[in-house]
């Protein structure tokens, strides 16, 4: 018997609302991988043995696919250089490249694996998109023919590129990204000549995808958020932790909260350079993440995010991040301001001699007011309020505006700035801001033991980054990082405090 009429629309009105309902939110994965690396060659190795290492971690990839798709995950990302590690010559790398054509050529390639030139690799990561029906992210390395016909050409007669693809559930490759901003020892690839704003539009949101280095630079990162309008970043990287403000987690749910989107970050795992901390992160705080230095096993994370972050009743207010900063007076001058170094830049210091009160350090252009309370003043603890306000110039150029509470490494003032994990200080509140010269500042709180604080901190649109409640661990590092990306070229003033 047939339905009626009214039931029938009902029916699909009810599967209409049912589908819309779904796409507020969406499942996201992310997996961090202990990348099978290569043995170290100065020859390159045969391409059946390049690509049986990369078929051996597509092995460890498709089982934390399969999970994920059980699991509901609607995407995966998976990590930068997490089919072949880095240890490579612009040579060596050769045998484990494929072409990988335009996603306007719509191309299955599980389904019509000869359209092209031979990519096994390809057909293989579209494969566990369309076997597991989810969107699947991956890093590959993409090559390109040219002549002499372009004056840029290299001498051995091909591009090669640090390469993000996506695969949609059925299988179609819908995205390609060259990765921009390469990190300093990435000699076996090329640089795009131009960059490249990367989108894609699902049923759950429009997002973006970059790799690694790019997360510091103006393009594509800022392009994709603040004129292409993204909803979610997807981000694999090989990213080196390097305390007290660039550890993976830390800077990346930093990165999310301060630009407004979602952000699943996939980190490769290799605690002998450093290399762990992955998250699926919120504008709100981290949905889950992962960092251990203890182990070499690999993790997948699995967590919902809405959809549309910006239209969602949690998105934090439009900041003006100079605001309270600016209205001010000077809470006190500090004859006692002194210098260091954190990660090759000098800030100028202010000790926290009191258990609690108001504190303003300067640099240049930049005022850092804190107002603060600790649960106790131990005399084993030392923590500053610092300011940098300069340019960065060692493993890439890129002007920044730092306000910084953090604990130094010993009593030593001279330790100040130096790598901490671990802290015991416990603070009632804080309250963090800075004369930003940028609208581009990134929040963040480190706990001890490199645990972030979701939920416990929040900025207002007046500028302060401020505790919500009673920090419940002791403190590494409150810091509002700033980016001021029009004057990355400037040439560094010799007179700057970034010269100790």
């Amino acid at each position: 018997m047939l339905p009626s009429r009214p039931l029938l629309h009902a029916a699909v009105f009810a599967l209409t609302a049912l589908q819309a309902l779904a796409s507020d939110t969406f499942i996201a994965a992310v997996y961090e991988h202990a990348v099978i690396l290569p043995d170290a060659t100065g020859k390159p190795v045969s391409p059946d043995d390049a690509l049986a290492l990369m078929n051996k971690n597509m092995d460890v990839l498709e089982e934390a696919i399969k999970e994920a798709a059980r699991q509901g995950a609607h995407i995966i990302v998976t990590p930068e250089d997490g089919i072949y590690g880095w240890l490579f010559t612009r040579e060596t790398i050769y045998p484990y490249l494929e072409d990988i054509p335009d996603p306007v050529v719509n191309w299955i390639p599980c389904t019509d694996p000869t359209r092209f030139a031979p990519a096994p690799v390809q057909e293989r990561l579209s494969c566990m998109a369309r076997n597991n029906s989810i969107y699947v992210v991956a890093n590959i390395g993409d090559k390109k023919p040219c002549n002499s016909s372009d004056p840029s050409c290299p001498s051995d007669g091909r591009y090669q590129y640090n390469t993000d693809v996506v695969f949609d559930p059925e299988g179609k490759l819908v995205a390609r990204y060259h990765k921009y901003n390469l990190f300093m020892a990435e000699t076996q690839f090329n640089y795009p000549k131009e960059p490249e704003a990367v989108t894609f539009e699902t049923p759950f949101g429009k997002f973006g995808i970059f790799t690694c280095f790019d997360i510091l630079f103006r393009e594509p990162a800022v392009v994709l958020v603040s004129e292409l309008q993204v909803d979610s970043v997807l981000f694999p990287t090989a990213w080196m932790n390097v305390l007290p403000f660039l550890t993976a987690v830390e800077f990346h749910s930093a990165w999310a909260m301060g630009m407004g989107v979602n952000f699943l970050a996939a980190n490769t795992h290799y605690t002998r350079m450093s290399m762990a901390g992955s998250g699926i992160y919120a504008p709100d705080g981290a949905r889950t993440y992962y960092y251990n230095m203890k182990t070499e096993d690999g993790r997948l994370l699995i967590a919902e995010l809405d959809s549309h972050p910006r239209l969602s009743p949690t998105s934090p207010p439009a900041v003006n991040w100079s605001s309270y900063a600016s209205s001010v007076e000077r809470f006190s001058p500090n004859d006692d301001d002194f210098g260091g170094l954190i990660f090759h830049d000098w800030f100028t210091f202010t000790d926290l001699t009191k258990p609690e009160g108001n504190l303003t350090v300067c640099q240049k252009d930049l005022c850092c007011h804190l107002s603060y309370k600790m649960a106790e003043k131990r005399e084993d603890e030392v923590y500053v309020l610092g300011a940098f306000d300069g340019l960065h110039v060692v493993e890439g150029q890129y002007y920044l505006q730092i306000c910084t509470l953090l604990k130094c490494k010993s009593t030593d003032p001279n330790t100040c700035g130096q790598p901490v994990e671990t802290a015991q200080t416990k603070f009632e509140m804080f309250s963090l801001s800075g004369t930003f010269g940028t609208n581009y500042v990134f929040p963040e709180v480190l706990y001890s033991g490199v645990e972030l604080a979701p939920g416990e901190f929040e900025v207002l649109n007046d500028g302060r980054l401020i505790s919500k409640t009673r920090p419940t661990k002791p403190v590494v590092t409150v810091t509002l990082f700033g980016r001021w990306y029009e004057k990355d070229h400037l040439k560094q003033d010799p007179q700057s405090p970034a010269f100790p």
